[in-house]
């Protein structure tokens, strides 16, 4: 499952940019600062939450093509992460989800129905906008998603990131970490991967990690209204030895979800196998 594409390859900053530069950008109210938002295409409102130490490119393989099947693709960087300012603390899911649900209102409004899809840590904060959302949500959809409790972490080979360190070793530090965690083929570590994951870590101020090993997803399900839809990669490292439970755990609570498992895909599912997961969730979403 190859996940490079070429012109991004050689130049992943100018591709990102061009994307980019095909977006409406948006910001709301984040504490005494903005949250920023990246608008394409018009349709169904599609809210994207990114995932820990993320930004709207997260979705870099997914907003187009989202956008091309009809749908109003509205993607966050969310408070304390990307461009987005800073929400100070309590760093938690609920407060997090006020700042981004007041911005999806704020973009959207009350007539449409609005479907959610949050990326790992993003699917915990998503979880708690979804309840808040109530009868004007569409669909909650998550992609490998945490939420679930602690996890044992076993061997952990991450590099943490830091502005001190010399070039070659941030460009090291962000091919190790999405070879570890993120990416199931390492021939897919390339270097626009390598590009959002330094830029990104750089950025990143809210911890995610301590919101990821929360149950407030599973918590929040039972009071979602929407139909709930959930992808993961058999091959997501996040979920070692755990995912059958995991899909169990969201079964018993939410006997009615649709779950797909992607194989050869790892914890980045929506950008290893973008085209599959890109169908796919056209599919779940007006199934």
């Amino acid at each position: 499952m190859r996940a490079l594409i070429p012109e991004a390859e050689a130049d992943p900053e100018g591709w990102l940019a061009d994307i980019a530069s095909r977006a409406e950008r948006r910001e709301t109210l984040c504490a005494d600062g903005a949250m920023v938002w990246h608008v394409w295409g018009d349709g169904e409102p599609l809210i994207l939450l990114h995932g820990g130490h993320g930004a709207w490119n997260h979705w870099c393989r997914n907003v187009e093509p989202l956008a091309e099947a009809g749908f109003r693709v509205i993607v966050a960087d969310l408070p304390g992460l990307g461009d987005s300012a800073d929400p100070g603390p309590p760093y938690t899911a609920d407060g997090l989800a006020e700042i981004v649900h007041y911005g999806i209102k704020s973009l959207v409004g009350g007539e449409d129905l609005v479907h959610l899809c949050g990326f790992s840590f993003g699917s915990v904060v998503g979880a708690a906008v979804a309840e808040m959302l109530g009868p004007s949500l569409g669909s909650f959809n998550i992609v490998g998603a945490a939420g679930f409790g602690p996890r044992e972490r076993g061997p952990d080979q991450m590099i943490k990131i830091h502005p001190d360190m010399a070039p070659d070793e941030l460009r090291h530090a962000a091919a190790n970490n999405m070879a570890w965690l993120m990416l199931a083929d390492p021939e897919n570590v390339g270097e626009l991967a390598i590009h959002i994951q330094r830029g990104n870590s750089l950025r990143a101020r809210t911890l995610s990690r301590p919101i990821s090993m929360t149950m407030r997803l599973m918590e929040a399900l039972e009071n979602i209204l929407a139909p709930v839809n959930a992808v993961w990669g058999d091959l997501d490292r996040t979920t070692a030895g755990t995912l059958e439970m995991r899909i169990d755990m969201l079964r018993d609570e939410r006997p009615d979800a649709r779950i797909e498992v992607i194989e050869g895909a790892g914890h980045w599912t929506q950008y290893e196998a973008a085209d599959l997961y890109n169908e796919l969730l056209v599919k779940m979403i007006r199934g």
